[in-house]
């Protein structure tokens, strides 16, 4: 279940080697996104896109939207 967290645990979580997906429009990407962040579109996450990431290591993703 996602859980909403904040930024001293996202640094904690990235100091233990999680890795952080941002799942916006390329173009919000290419604008601006956090360091070392891997961008995956949530709508075409499958199996391929998904093989990019480490299995053994936590995901945190990162979605922006302004409503």
């Amino acid at each position: 279940m996602p859980t909403s967290i904040d930024l001293r645990r996202l640094r904690e979580l990235r100091a233990r080697g999680a890795q952080l997906v941002e799942v916006l429009r390329p173009a919000e990407y290419a604008e601006e996104h956090l360091p070392d962040a891997i961008n995956l579109l949530l709508k075409q996450l499958d199996a391929t896109t998904a093989s990019r990431l480490d299995r053994t290591r936590p995901v945190v993703t990162y979605c922006w939207d302004a409503i």
